[in-house]
């Protein structure tokens, strides 16, 4: 049996993945071990829990996967940073020492990490975009696809257009850096206030408040969008070597203003201006995904890179774009860029150092609900809850499920962690916080008391794929919380619509009003008894008790922090917000009696 292991590293959510025999049996983010969000350093605890989860040594491994060529990328930094001479020689001389540290030298950097690799190990590597392309279409259930993947940059493409056919990806067109949307957006992102390659979502979640007041100016100055789905920043307005911002003195003062600093309020120019981007990447994206339909004829899409987490855009993709069937990555971002290196490896042909296997394709999908971390067993959750001395519970199954509904119907907010932790970044119901959608102050609630982050921020649906038509306007599964769509018209309630800007916070505007954004939108995951049996069930129980198979599903975190992995950092982030039930497994914890009113996180103290 054949062992691959694909390795993303050096920008952002660096990641390892472990393919036996084609299969992916295990993958993990760096910072999930790490606690520092998004972490970028070379993963190598990832690496070692994907060799223990499979009990395997370095030396049984047939080939190491990475997911990007790194001299390709070093010459596109070089010359951007030349091309902005004398300013880009200063620069360029502080990035240069991390470059010829590890960037340059990744076998080295695999050798370190994995001392017993055999020597004759080969180490291959992707293109960026051949990874993202690999990611999205080898796992999808679709014999043939076409394949877009966006994002702000690789090497030196930013958006490819592609066909996938059998265990055969064919590259047909490309945009190459600057002209980047992932870049575009990332530049809004951080002149509203948010960190670039985290507060996209937050940038996303802001536009429903907003008017399109600025969407000429984006149009008409700051992006030239064609006829044939291609576009080109206009490179007045950016300054590419920005630390904090990827925007200069010209974009701030046609967009009314400096920069919104972190700290500071969301004024309503920042509302329009989020809402007025979001416009503009929706409609490229769309372009783009015409374009590649007018390429390939096929009617199955498959999307991957970090564009392709914008489940608004995907959600009118759905509902408005030529394809028939969508498939997304779940962890299309750069962390899904190891999976793609791996698997890329898996098919391709032998004269360029692969594997050539076939592919026969898996339905629903072969990631297997993106359940692909570390579990714990109970011995050894128990074990870390006496270290804490905390006070628990061991529940039946039966009992478990009933306590846990009985809690959520009574508005408690609660802490659910079961079996393996989720690949990519959304929690899809094993490292999650729980919550009663029927509740109007549960969004509130959660967002100030319990996960410390903006008010705005809306929290999206788990549901019963078999009535999830019910309560939204979805003509698909959604199993990995990657598209938004309208709540239907008969659970939305009347509201006043000359209320504005976040004064709209305060309309219950559906009969779900937790989960229902202020544009009668929700970010949607449905779950099925295979998927995940156990959060099924608890839906179902849920559904008996009140009528609906719907709950919140958040990622268990606090703001700053990655999502939980271990009991240890679930118990610290349950002991340091107002989560009012702890579940691990059928372990079960009550706040109102443990010993401690907060612990230091293990976030605390990595970053003290």
């Amino acid at each position: 049996m054949a062992h691959i292991l694909g390795v993303s590293a050096f920008f952002h959510d660096s990641a390892a993945v472990l393919l036996a025999h084609g299969s992916i049996v295990a993958a993990a983010q760096e910072e999930r071990f790490s606690r520092r969000k998004n972490d970028a350093r070379f993963p190598h605890q990832s690496i070692h829990f994907c060799l223990n989860q499979f009990n395997l040594t370095a030396d049984q491994l047939d080939a190491v996967a990475f997911y990007e060529k790194p001299i390709l990328k070093f010459s596109r930094t070089l010359e951007t940073f030349l091309a902005l001479a004398p300013r880009g020689l200063k620069a360029f001389t502080r990035t240069l020492p991390s470059w010829l540290d590890e960037k340059l030298n990744i076998r080295k950097a695999f050798r370190r990490s994995l001392p017993e690799l055999h020597p004759d190990c080969p180490i291959l590597f992707s293109t960026h975009h051949e990874a993202h392309a690999a990611s999205a279409f080898f796992p999808s259930p679709f014999e043939e696809a076409a394949i877009l993947t966006v994002d702000g940059v690789g090497e030196w493409a930013t958006t490819t257009i592609g066909r996938g056919i059998g265990s055969q990806i064919e590259f047909l067109e490309e945009l190459t850096f600057p002209h980047s949307l992932g870049l575009l957006y990332s530049a809004f992102t951080a002149y509203c206030g948010f960190r670039v390659n985290s507060g996209e979502y937050k940038l996303m979640g802001l536009a429903p408040y907003g008017e399109l007041s600025y969407l000429d100016q984006i149009r008409n100055s700051v992006v030239d969008i064609r006829p044939d789905g291609s576009f080109r920043l206009n490179l007045d307005f950016f300054d590419l070597l920005a630390h904090d911002y990827l925007t200069n003195a010209r974009f701030h003062s046609l967009f009314g203003g400096p920069p919104r600093s972190a700290t500071s309020p969301i004024e309503q120019r920042h509302q329009n201006v989020a809402r007025s981007i979001q416009a503009v990447t929706e409609e490229i994206l769309l372009g783009l995904v015409r374009r590649a339909h007018d390429q390939t004829g096929l009617t199955n899409l498959c999307l991957a890179g970090g564009v392709a987490l914008n489940c608004v855009a995907n959600g009118r993709t759905l509902r408005e774009g030529p394809f028939k069937n969508l498939w997304i990555q779940p962890s299309a971002g750069d962390a899904g860029g190891a999976l793609g290196a791996a698997l890329a490896a898996w098919h391709a042909p032998a004269d360029r150092g692969g594997f050539d296997s076939p592919r026969k394709p898996s339905y629903p999908d072969a990631m297997k609900g993106a359940l692909l971390g570390p579990d714990f067993s109970e011995a050894k959750c128990l074990a870390i809850l006496q270290t804490h001395q905390a006070h628990y519970e061991r529940l039946e199954p039966e009992e478990q499920l009933n306590r846990t509904v009985e809690a959520l119907a009574n508005g408690k907010v609660v802490g659910w962690v079961q079996g393996r932790m989720e690949f990519g970044p959304r929690a899809l119901g094993n490292r999650s916080i729980l919550g009663d959608p029927r509740s109007p102050q549960m969004q509130s609630l959660m967002n100030l008391k319990v996960k410390f982050r903006e008010s705005f921020r809306p929290f999206a649906p788990v549901v019963t794929e078999d009535r999830a038509n019910e309560f939204f306007d979805l003509p698909i599964p959604s199993p990995y919380m990657l598209l938004v769509a309208p709540i239907n018209l008969d659970h939305r309630l009347p509201i006043d619509p000359e209320i504005t800007g976040f004064d709209r916070l305060k309309q219950v505007r559906s009969n779900l009003p937790a989960i229902t954004h202020v544009d009668n939108s929700a970010r949607i995951q449905t779950v099925t008894p295979t998927s995940n049996p156990l959060l099924h069930a608890l839906l179902e129980r849920f559904a008996k008790k009140t009528g609906y198979p719907v709950l919140i599903n958040t990622s268990f975190n606090v703001r700053g922090e990655p999502i939980i992995c271990s009991p240890d950092d679930a118990y610290r982030c349950f002991i340091n917000s107002e989560i009012d039930i702890l579940v691990i497994g059928n372990v079960w914890l009550d706040r109102t009696l443990q010993p401690h009113s907060r612990l230091p996180s293990t976030f605390d103290a990595l970053h003290d």
